[in-house]
């Protein structure tokens, strides 16, 4: 017999259940030992570069390519864990759409040996978790030195920016505001009409030099 009391806890439960769905899983971007859901540029194969070694993903320094995720993304939480070589640079972009004929731009998080690598040197926003040539992150960043893994994340909610650097927030910014119209007339993308559309694929990026990356997650909000 189903009492009021049993109806009751079932709706609680349903409800739990329901709000954690609605809230979105965290699921996994990157299994260990496929490309399964990553694609070249305009849908080419990833470049020889990118390989798998021991459930990480690593680009050895030899031309790999920007991957692209097959999944455009909105308001989402995004972890990886990540370490370039020494005065190495690489990035993770987000919001990426096509911009004219050629080009996949999108919001980078930046990873770079701050102290060795050019732009790095450069300071502001081309260290380390800078939303790149945009806005520089907190002058305290916690940020292990190159060949030890950093833990990285990138919330996005309703136009607002959040870039974490272990455990720690760093940077953030409101895409909605005066402030960001303002810094994007003065960054290297003022001229990129659709630039950050509020949606759009990930993007691993292919600077040139070594990095790792491994447990990379992501939850749609």
């Amino acid at each position: 017999m189903i009492t009021p009391m049993k109806v009751s806890l079932l709706y609680t439960l349903l409800t739990l259940a329901c709000g954690s769905l609605c809230a979105g899983d965290a699921v996994s971007l990157f299994d260990g030992q496929t490309l399964n859901g990553w694609t070249g540029a305009d849908g080419a194969a990833p470049g020889a570069g990118w390989v798998i070694e021991g459930g990480v993903l690593h680009l050895n320094g030899t031309p790999g390519g920007n991957l692209l995720s097959e999944k455009e993304y909105t308001d989402f939480d995004l972890e990886w864990e990540w370490k370039v070589e020494d005065g190495g640079n690489n990035g993770i972009k987000y919001w990426v759409a096509k911009i004219g004929s050629k080009e996949w731009l999108g919001i980078e998080y930046q990873m770079i040996d701050d102290e060795k690598h050019p732009d790095g040197k450069r300071g502001g926003s081309h260290t380390t978790a800078s939303i790149y040539d945009i806005k520089e992150p907190a002058a305290d960043k916690p940020l292990n030195p190159p060949g030890q893994w950093n833990s990285s994340r990138v919330v996005v909610q309703a136009g607002k920016i959040q870039h974490w650097l272990n455990g720690q927030l760093v940077c953030e910014a409101d895409t909605t505001s005066d402030d960001w119209k303002a810094r994007i007339a003065a960054s290297k993308f003022k001229s990129k009409v659709g630039f950050a559309p509020g949606k759009g694929r990930l993007m691993l990026t292919d600077h040139h030099d070594k990095v790792w990356i491994r447990s990379i997650k992501i939850k749609e909000l």
